[in-house]
């Protein structure tokens, strides 16, 4: 075991995928040289050359039109768009052209590349370089959309996605580059469509994503010392494929679900979630369910404004003891 940062585990999952695979290069703005603006990247030109890992000018449209030609031709892309804001600015080249060429060949033509871009806010970037964006890409069809919470899952799901033959864009949450944990030695590869349940519970399963995972395991403390409230949390981590069954499972189990998202409310994926639950087992519900998310607004650049709109562990524990009443 060595501890790494969730900043290196995604060099060392990148390392991991261009030693195995000399298909894989990466490319973005500032990721060889200044080894990316959240300093994620160190070390990898050092390690691999400038050959396969490059700078590119400040063009978002260039970046993704680039690695689609590139996989298209049999390489396995890396792209960093630095903000996932700015997702916004190549839409249609992600939405249009990406996500559709493998049906619009009939399968001839395979996509295997990875869009890495940093999410999310807490940081007092403001509301043009904080946003959640998942629920973008997961209502595109044709992208595959992962976000881990823990170094050894940006490792692990790293590697998934690079080896997958569809399109995957793979949220990093700012506010989570510091976390640390130790991370297994040896070759990590996950599997895309897997939840994992982070905390086992009897009264109650919270279903959180990305820095809301670390959240919803604190809440789920302070309901269980404070309340004697018994939480399941199960950490999404892959929005498209998604792990209904481990879902639907536990809330059979406990009857009743709280999501937790930093997405805005409307058409955040936890909607999602909830029409699935909905649909397959509304009966197995002792009560209604809980959407616990940010406020349908831009993000506040001011700190208390911030961390007022952005779930917290005292609003989650707030909403769920209500809901429990």
């Amino acid at each position: 075991m060595a501890e790494l940062t969730y900043r290196g585990a995604v060099a060392h999952g990148i390392a991991q995928e261009m030693e195995r695979d000399d298909r894989v290069y990466f490319i973005g703005e500032d990721v060889a040289a200044a080894g990316g603006v959240f300093k994620t990247t160190g070390g990898l030109l050092e390690r691999f050359g400038p050959e396969r890992v490059r700078d590119t000018p400040i063009s978002e449209e260039a970046i993704v039109g680039l690695v689609m030609g590139a996989a298209m031709t049999g390489l396995r892309p890396i792209g960093e768009l630095m903000f996932s804001d700015f997702l916004a600015t190549c839409w249609d080249i992600v939405a249009n052209q990406i996500a559709k060429t493998r049906y619009m060949t009939d399968g001839q033509v395979e996509l295997p590349l990875v869009l890495r871009t940093a999410n999310g806010g807490g940081l007092r970037f403001g509301a043009q370089h904080s946003q959640s964006l998942e629920n973008w890409a997961m209502a595109i069809p044709g992208l595959k959309v992962v976000a881990p919470s823990t170094p050894t899952d940006v490792v692990g799901l790293l590697a998934a996605s690079v080896r997958d033959p569809d399109p995957v864009v793979f949220f990093e949450h700012k506010g989570l580059y510091a976390a640390k944990e130790d991370v297994p030695e040896g070759e990590i590869v996950d599997e895309l469509g897997t939840a994992k349940i982070r905390r086992e519970g009897d009264d109650l399963t919270i279903v959180a994503l990305a820095a809301m995972v670390p959240r919803a395991l604190e809440a789920a403390e302070l309901l269980a010392a404070e309340h004697g409230i018994s939480a399941t949390v199960i950490d999404v981590r892959s929005l498209v494929p998604l792990d209904t069954r481990t879902i639907l499972d536990s809330v059979r189990h406990t009857t009743r679900l709280a999501t937790v998202e930093e997405n805005p409310r409307l058409c955040g994926w936890g909607a999602e979630i909830v029409s699935i639950v909905a649909e397959e087992c509304i009966w197995s519900l002792d009560g209604p369910v809980v959407r616990i998310t940010t406020p349908h607004i831009p993000l506040p650049s001011a700190s208390a404004l911030e961390d007022l709109a952005i779930p917290s562990v005292n609003k989650i524990v707030e909403s769920v003891t209500k809901m429990m009443v």
